[in-house]
């Protein structure tokens, strides 16, 4: 096993830059995150009534630097351990240097970006249900065992899967089958081994 630290590099004029979403740090009071915001120029903002935190962009990952080093590795026969926290996000200059900048990427995105540039067989996204569900805590819900492409795009749309939830996990799966993944997997840590047999999960192929 061998873990390697990621450069993710972004676009500097990615939307995301303009519109901080991404909570990062303790939780503080009101008074004390006005005065962080104007002496260290922060974005702040109220969490979910239990105080307030420094928000920063979430933009898009575009390629993993050390993507040769990962593959190399790989077919070499290690378990890589890498991307972890979506990896450190940087931006390039005209020069081709890189600088890292204060954001955080999603970490479903950056696995999907790896998963598709390994080219691997099976993309397995581990979160906190068994199962992907439409129509989510509410009195038809509705737990997927296999969803093709098409449908899984159209119920996206329907706006099944909550952006600060399984909505990233979803797009992430769809940009992984699009790009010619052939099999993706959402499952919980307790059920990994049975979904991998065929026997939980949601399991995401094409159409």
């Amino acid at each position: 096993v061998v873990t390697v630290i990621t450069q993710v590099r972004v676009n500097i004029d990615d939307p995301a830059f303009s519109r901080p979403t991404k909570p990062i740090g303790s939780f503080m009071m009101k008074e004390t995150a006005e005065e962080r915001s104007e002496a260290l120029g922060w974005t702040v903002l109220e969490d979910s009534d239990r105080g307030w935190r420094r928000v920063v962009p979430s933009p898009f990952p575009v390629e993993i630097i050390e993507m040769d080093a990962i593959r190399t590795l790989t077919q070499a026969g290690y378990i890589v351990v890498t991307c972890g926290g979506g990896g450190i996000p940087v931006v390039e200059h005209v020069n081709g240097k890189l600088r890292g900048v204060e954001a955080v990427i999603d970490k479903d995105f950056a696995s999907s970006l790896l998963a598709r540039h390994l080219g691997t067989d099976l993309f397995v996204i581990s979160t906190a249900v068994e199962k992907v569900a439409i129509n989510y805590q509410m009195p038809d819900q509705q737990w997927l065992d296999e969803i093709k492409l098409s449908e899984v795009r159209r119920r996206h749309s329907e706006g099944h899967f909550a952006s600060g939830s399984m909505g990233p996990k979803i797009e992430a799966m769809i940009q992984f089958i699009e790009a010619g993944g052939k099999h993706g997997l959402v499952t919980d840590p307790p059920n990994l081994g049975r979904a991998l047999k065929g026997e939980s999960g949601t399991h995401f192929m094409p159409d």
